[in-house]
């Protein structure tokens, strides 16, 4: 039997005040939003060590993922972190001034710029990126590794099935 938790508390109460509703949804969710919240501290904690903000981390991750010569467009990275440019500008603004980006005019289209990382911007999310990967290990580390693929299923699932209803 296991030991009942906060998410328990929470239903037991709900259950006495409204019987009529199915509350295992409840249920279910109350712990993905727990999991998520513990999950996002965790991740801030391990980026606020490289001076990074979460979002930060994310252009330049996105950037590496680029490969050489590491140089993408505001837009593609708005498109990829499904970001507004506005926002994206704040965050390029911020990793401009860190020294972590370089902002140039695309030889292309004098319209629009190209952003590429630096060699700091390269060890700092390369660093970021061996301590994200290990802290997201451990925070899946006390289930087996047959519970990690069924999570990892399930999840899949899920998330195809709310990607579908999406108009």
């Amino acid at each position: 039997m296991r030991t009942p938790d906060e998410v328990d508390s929470v239903i037991e109460q709900w259950g006495r005040e409204r019987p009529d509703l199915d509350l295992w949804p409840v249920e279910v969710l109350g712990r993905v939003t727990r999991f998520a919240a513990i999950m996002n501290r965790s991740f801030n904690e391990v980026f606020a060590r490289h001076g990074l903000r979460n979002g930060e981390f994310d252009v330049l991750a996105a950037i590496r993922r680029s490969g050489p010569p590491y140089t993408v467009t505001p837009s593609a990275l708005s498109a990829q972190l499904m970001l507004s440019r506005a926002g994206m500008t704040n965050r390029l603004d911020r990793l401009d001034r860190a020294g972590l980006i370089e902002r140039r005019l695309d030889p292309d289209d004098r319209r629009s710029f190209l952003v590429t990382l630096t060699e700091q911007g390269m060890s700092t999310v390369d660093a970021a990126m061996t301590d994200h990967a290990a802290n997201e290990a451990g925070l899946l580390s006390s289930l087996s590794d047959r519970q990690q693929r069924q999570l990892d299923d399930v999840m899949y699932a899920l998330l195809r099935s709310l990607r579908e209803r999406e108009p």
